[in-house]
């Protein structure tokens, strides 16, 4: 006689125990999605929201298309890289288009937009207002518009118009590299107004110095730090701790007073005897002030990984490549220093993407020389409104960024980068 088929396993409440688990599991991962929900809702809000944002004003430009819709599809078949202006069907659509502009009040928005491309742009669109009193809808368009303003004649106006006519544009971004377009395609900016490359190129270099710098302070000190009693070292890590104490701007007009011709430094060489005084160091208003000031304030950034590392390679190495013949440069170079490199990278990547963000210390301490890309778009964003070209440098400081930590990742390996 054989035994019937033995049915599925039941949990207590008669649920069979696979269905029974997968419920459980199931709300074993809700309430740990609940918990982190949080943090996942403020990243997203407060991170990778302007993020987008920013990614998109880079190449967003629907004030044109918006507010001149009809001028836009008359200009779809026309030549920008001709010299004979549009035909009459183009100026009846821009009539058109202006009247509900100035109605609506978007022309001077729509003129900020190209002005940014052309100058004189805004200027026109203000007044188009005046222009359009003085033209009748019942006679020809363009000759009415021309002698209403002589811009109006100009093709440079209507090539703008048409080279960003579109919803989306890589003007902003060709601005960023000192490029722009023009009829004939993708041109470089006149010598004279080539600035972006250059603040980029002058950003990641200062930057590269500051990180050398702390670098080359730091390590010393967090090397002191590990080797001394905890007792000693927790009373000078105080002293490393201290200038988080002090409000940034108060610690930048410090190194002001320190660092000016007139200042605590250059009275005490000339003091010494190193220096005369008709020839005192100018050190503000620099890159050397810059380099400086930002090296003070982004120093403990680079000690605390270095101490955190350093603070867990056990003395009894150095001592065994001691024993076996080696001298205190070879221990150190060869067992203590390659554990210290995941502090080195650590602090290193810390202090060069903290710099090269930098804003307040290069626009008090920097002057002409020592400023970097951060305050150009601070400039743009605060003073002259054009987001979109502050978007667009972000932008691409954004993606070089990213390209060297994918860079130092296939060299260094981020996994071995370690706080502690």
């Amino acid at each position: 006689m054989t035994d019937a088929p033995a049915g599925p396993m039941l949990a207590a409440d008669g649920t069979p125990l696979r269905v029974s688990l997968r419920r459980a599991l199931r709300a074993q991962k809700l309430r740990a999605l609940m918990l982190v929900a949080p943090l996942l809702i403020f990243v997203l809000m407060s991170f990778l929201l302007p993020i987008g944002d920013m990614l998109f004003r880079s190449v967003e430009n629907d004030i044109v298309p918006n507010t001149l819709p009809k001028t836009v599809v008359e200009l779809a078949d026309w030549d920008p890289g001709q010299e004979e202006l549009p035909g009459e069907a183009a100026y009846a659509a821009l009539r058109d288009d202006l009247t509900v502009a100035v109605e609506e009040k978007t022309q001077s928005r729509l003129g900020q937009r190209l002005n940014y491309e052309y100058s004189g742009m805004s200027s026109l669109l203000r007044g188009v207002g005046r222009d359009l009193r003085d033209i009748d809808p019942a006679l020809p368009a363009k000759e009415q518009f021309i002698e209403a303003d002589r811009k109006w004649g100009d093709p440079r106006v209507w090539q703008t118009i048409k080279l960003y006519s579109g919803n989306l544009t890589s003007g902003y971004l060709l601005n960023a590299v000192d490029m722009r377009l023009s009829p004939e395609g993708v041109v470089s900016e006149p010598e004279g107004n080539q600035i972006y490359v250059k603040l980029f190129i002058r950003t990641f270099l200062m930057s590269l110095g500051i990180t050398f710098a702390c670098l080359l302070l730091g390590y010393p000190i967090a090397f002191l730090l590990a080797s001394l009693p905890l007792r000693t070292s927790n009373l000078l890590m105080i002293l490393v701790l201290l200038p988080f104490w002090t409000s940034l701007l108060v610690r930048t007009a410090a190194w002001k007073v320190l660092l000016q011709q007139q200042g605590v430094i250059n009275d005490l060489l000339v003091w010494l005897g190193i220096i005369d005084t008709g020839n005192r160091l100018v050190m503000i208003n620099n890159a050397t002030g810059t380099i400086i000031t930002m090296t003070h304030i982004l120093l403990p950034f680079m000690i605390l990984p270095l101490f955190s590392v350093m603070k867990g390679i056990k003395p009894t190495y150095v001592r065994a490549a001691k024993s076996l013949g080696a001298n205190d440069w070879t221990a150190f170079w060869r067992v203590y220093f390659p554990q210290s490199v995941p502090g080195v990278g650590a602090g290193s990547i810390l202090v060069f993407i903290l710099s090269i963000g930098y804003y307040i210390t290069p626009e008090l301490v920097g002057g002409t020389s020592g400023v970097f890309i951060s305050n150009r778009i601070a400039y743009h964003i605060s003073t002259s409104l054009n987001w979109g070209l502050a978007a667009a440098l972000a932008t691409l400081l954004l993606i070089v960024v990213l390209l060297l930590y994918w860079t130092y990742d296939k060299i260094v390996g981020i996994d071995n980068v370690k706080l502690g």
